[in-house]
């Protein structure tokens, strides 16, 4: 075990010729790989991918006559610019789509809708909040009285705890956890405020969220959500052909076993390298360099259920509607469902309803349950919530191991104490540093990249 690497050093001016080895073949990694191999002087670049296939969490397949559908993440924010930016790099320009706009609820004894002027949760008005049957008539008034307090110390970088500070625990439990929760699959009382920007943005620069938001600017115009019509994987996918394009390689069933210094170089296996990019989660990170800090951060698992259930067995008062969300205190596995061919147009055949489940999340384990639990768990679950009989005619299960990383409080901070000792050839990627989701993801690559053609000595 260390707690840093050494230092390799030669003076490196121009990048043409070196080699860069990027472990992991995600999304992080491809995007790391294609700003190398697009950069003014292109280095030779190498991605090695330890499964049988490129895109990490993103992954889609045939279900139920439907040429492709999502088997994890199925689209990303439009209105950051890194994934939207990478997918017209790589030529999916003309295929983004944007879901159907419908309305999403929170089920609590019922599906209750979400009411409007929430940021991820959080009131920023009183009229939504004032309207909404989630909430009880004396925790509305407690959510009210949040412009009246001082401000709050967000030093335990928790968002329950500055959540709860600041509105209650009605406003926590029912629309900030469920939403942020469902994002993450986390347990928002054990995860880093820092971690979420436009949370963290407002409660470290104003004293109170109503009066901020008062002061918001409308949200601006166009989609919300893009994916190509093939699937979020389908970013993955073009990006490694726009790679390889380029005169990048990717190698799949690598499984690295070490990276290590080799005088003014380094070796990854038997693979020569002037730097390397770990686009990887942190336990192999942890493996590959000895390194315990990276143990610190943990994950969460979680199952995907997919079911097609007939068109005829589905009731007019959900169409339209885009899903729901499960809060913690009246969950048993299935924390969200979303209604997939009503929220993806493309996904409509007229003769059944896509319906994806999730179960699983930080602190509920699910993936040692057998298939046949988990499908009668998401078929029956998501029949009581909807007061439905289900008899889905096709199903699909798929697992994911450590899909999550848990960003514990002060991550930002462990994630700088690790970086900080590293030398300059060598960069972290993905989600278990940098931010969860696509876009995230494709920025800690491309920002990996730029550190590695940036450096003017290597090590």
């Amino acid at each position: 075990m260390s707690s840093s690497v050494s230092q390799p050093s030669r003076s490196v001016d121009d990048h043409r010729g070196e080699h860069v080895v990027v472990v992991g073949g995600g999304i992080a990694g491809l995007a790391a790989a294609h700003a190398l191999v697009t950069s003014d002087a292109p280095p030779r670049v190498t991605v090695l991918e330890g499964d049988d296939r490129i895109g990490g969490k993103l992954r889609a397949s045939a279900f139920n006559g439907i040429a492709s559908i999502d088997e994890g993440a199925d689209a990303f924010l439009a209105r950051v610019p890194w994934a939207t930016d990478l997918a017209r790099a790589v030529g999916l320009a003309d295929e983004l789509v944007s879901p159907a706009s419908g309305s999403a609820s929170v089920w609590w004894h019922g599906l209750r809708p979400i009411p409007d002027g929430l940021l991820l949760g959080m009131p920023t008005g009183l009229l939504g909040l004032a309207r909404t049957r989630l909430l009880t008539w004396p925790a509305k008034v407690r959510a009210a009285m949040e412009p009246f307090l001082p401000r709050t110390d967000i030093s335990a970088d928790s968002i329950g705890a500055y959540v709860r500070m600041r509105f209650g625990d009605q406003v926590h439990e029912r629309l900030v956890d469920p939403l942020i929760g469902s994002i993450y699959a986390a347990d928002t009382d054990r995860f880093s405020l820092a971690a979420v920007p436009q949370i963290a943005e407002l409660a470290s620069k104003h004293r109170s969220v109503l009066l901020a938001g008062r002061r918001r600017s409308a949200a601006p115009a166009g989609p919300v959500f893009y994916a190509p019509r093939a699937g979020a994987a389908d970013l993955a996918r073009a990006t490694a052909t726009a790679v390889e394009a380029a005169g990048g390689e990717i190698r799949t069933n690598i499984r690295v076993e070490a990276v290590v210094t080799d005088g003014s170089s380094w070796r990854v296996d038997e693979l020569a390298a002037d730097a390397v990019i770990l686009a990887c989660p942190a336990a192999d990170a942890a493996r590959l360099l000895r390194d315990d800090r990276f143990g610190a951060i943990s994950y969460a698992d979680v199952a995907m259920v997919t079911l097609a259930v007939p068109s005829r067995d589905w009731p007019d008062r959900l169409r339209g509607q885009s899903g729901y969300l499960v809060p913690k205190p009246v969950q048993q596995l299935v924390t969200a469902a979303s209604f997939g061919s009503q929220k993806w147009s493309h996904w409509d055949d007229g003769e059944s309803v896509v319906l994806r489940v999730s179960l699983g999340r930080d602190g509920l384990p699910v993936l040692h349950l057998h298939d046949d639990e988990l499908l009668a768990a998401a078929v029956r679950e998501t029949g009581q919530h909807l007061g439905l009989d289900l008899q889905p005619t096709a199903s699909r299960i798929t697992r994911w191991f450590r899909a999550f990383p848990q960003y514990r409080p002060n991550h930002h901070r462990l994630v700088q104490q690790i970086s900080s000792t590293m030398p300059a050839s060598l960069a972290l990627a993905g989600a278990s540093y940098h931010g969860i989701g696509v876009p995230a993801c494709v920025r800690s690559g491309r920002e990996a990249a730029a550190a590695i053609l940036g450096r003017t000595r290597v090590g």
